[in-house]
């Protein structure tokens, strides 16, 4: 059991039924019509900026930067902080960099926006099978920590109950894709920011109270409980003093986290070009707020549950949030700090359930859109077959990601989020900055960027210590760790820019009509000069 106070378990249980009706309800009522393929997509671009910027928040702050954020700042401290922090700067250059040239250039998919600059179907499934490698591994980690998360809160310790947990949130993910499209999942995320806002700030608020509301109170008592004294607000903590591998997980996490298929995709719901900066602004706007809040809670749970708690309930801190959120409100908690506590627990479900139903909608849609549509057809597909098929691709994408999960649910599965970070960076993020900017990028210098960067942080990831090695990865009882580093951000990132560059300067025949191609679209790709593709004239 939990530990944690019987009436909130069961106003716990009862929010949870609450929100799985009422976001159902929404996806029903802004779901697209049978083989309005735009809506699906796109939603039409019918959201506002602010609830525009709201959703793109919400798929950002995923369930996984929540629930380890707050769990890496409180072990570890400063290290945790500058990732935070990583996390933030990450979509500040999305920003300034990408997400005005992504809507112009982008219609449904990122498959489109690499097609602008070298059509074909290689590029095509190229982009899918990139899509597919950087976020399935993602949701399968989100769908196992799921099972203990929901087994933790509500007081239930059983195997059976955890594998449950893990079916039936993978099967609300399908329902969600499926049914809401791009417009549905939207307003399930715009729901979840401010539901996880409102809690996080209650809770950061009685942290502070706790100290006086005295932050050098608070990092004094956090470094005490840490147990790593002066060190826990030093860099180094976390990487046992190896500042390169530092580095390499700042440089991966800059690069890799703003640009993952299902973060870009929101770019093309925008209305314009002005519209797509005023989404950018609120998005922004409210992530550095929420990891504001995050650091505190985190700094909170050092001080207030201690390392050895901290680690005893998980050894990387993944239940760091509910820990002080009990903390602060008392095991003996009245109606009033039972339903705080209900309002943390339903912010954690709503996160888990808004970010596997985005991800499984960006794999769903590269899979009938990229794949069966464009990539592998023989004929022009109808909206109504294209429509068919990315519900049915959400279904099997969901039904891979609950197999997947209940199978390694008991396994230390951080090098799966790692992996997809490192793919963003490695293989999508040169993709996307030279197919914005570089004239002279070909279609074999794309390819050569998404196989090698691909493979490069798979193969690198391999040997990591994540996967092997130490009493944290995946395999502890196993070492083939040659890799030195934690993230493969350092040498995978240069890999795919450099092959991307080797790739197009080796056919300057080719060069030389993509620049000729580019000259074309670039007013459109950088100033929105005349419609986008996808736009209503």
């Amino acid at each position: 059991m939990s530990g944690f106070n019987s009436d909130a378990q069961t106003m716990s249980f009862v929010a949870f039924i609450a929100v799985i009706t009422v976001t159902l309800l929404l996806c029903v009522m802004t779901g697209p019509d049978r083989d309005d393929l735009g809506e699906f997509y796109t939603g039409y671009r019918s959201l506002s900026p602010m609830q525009s910027g709201l959703a793109i928040a919400g798929d950002y702050i995923s369930a996984s930067t929540v629930l380890a954020t707050i769990g890496v700042i409180a072990l570890v401290g400063y290290d945790g902080l500058t990732l935070a922090l990583s996390t933030v700067l990450s979509l500040v250059l999305m920003m300034f960099l990408l997400a005005e040239p992504l809507r112009n250039a982008g219609r449904f998919t990122m498959g489109d926006i690499l097609t602008r600059r070298a059509p074909g179907p290689a590029v095509r499934i190229a982009a899918c099978a990139v899509t597919l490698a950087a976020l399935l591994p993602l949701v399968v980690f989100q769908l196992a920590g799921a099972g203990d998360l929901l087994a933790f809160v509500l007081g239930f310790d059983a195997e059976g109950f955890k594998t449950g947990a893990i079916v039936f949130l993978g099967v609300l993910m399908i329902s969600y894709a499926a049914i809401g499209g791009m417009k549905g999942t939207a307003f399930i995320q715009i729901v979840k920011t401010v539901v996880l806002l409102g809690s996080a700030t209650v809770i950061a608020v009685l942290v502070l109270d706790r100290f006086d509301f005295s932050l050098p109170g608070l990092l004094d008592a956090a470094k005490k409980g840490s147990g790593a004294g002066d060190l826990y607000l030093t860099s180094g903590l976390q990487f046992g003093g190896d500042e390169i591998d530092m580095i390499s997980a700042q440089l991966t996490v800059v690069l890799g986290a703003a640009v993952l298929p299902h973060i870009t995709m929101r770019m093309f719901t925008a209305r314009s070009a002005t519209a797509v900066r005023r989404s950018m602004s609120w998005a922004v706007s409210t992530v550095v707020v929420t990891c504001l809040l995050l650091a505190l809670i985190g700094f909170g749970a050092a001080a207030i549950v201690g390392h050895k708690n901290l680690v005893l309930a998980d050894p990387q801190g993944k239940t760091a949030f509910l820990l002080v959120s009990q903390a602060v409100l008392g095991a003996d908690a009245n109606t009033f700090e039972s339903l705080v506590f209900t309002t943390v627990a339903t912010a954690i479900f709503l996160t888990l359930l808004a970010s596997v139903a985005g991800i499984t909608l960006a794999c769903a849609n590269t899979l009938a859109h990229d794949l069966i549509a464009h990539g592998l057809r023989r004929a022009t597909v109808s909206h109504t077959a294209e429509m068919a098929i990315a519900r049915g691709a959400a279904a099997g994408v969901g039904l891979l990601a609950i197999a997947l999960a209940a199978f390694v649910q008991d396994w230390n599965l951080q090098a799966l989020v790692t992996l997809s970070f490192c793919i963003g960076a490695s293989a999508v993020a040169p993709a996307l900055v030279f197919s914005m900017f570089w004239r002279r990028y070909t279609r074999q210098g794309l390819l050569w960027t998404l196989i090698v960067g691909t493979g490069t942080a798979i193969l690198l990831m391999t040997g990591s210590n994540l996967v092997s090695g130490s009493p944290q990865s995946v395999f502890p009882d196993h070492d083939f760790n040659w890799f030195p580093y934690t993230t493969t951000g350092l040498v995978s990132v240069p890999a795919g820019f450099l092959a991307g560059w080797y790739g197009s300067i080796r056919s300057p025949r080719e060069a030389s009509a993509q620049r000729e191609r580019y000259a074309e679209i670039e007013p459109v790709i950088l100033a929105g000069a005349t419609t986008g593709p996808g736009d209503t004239p």
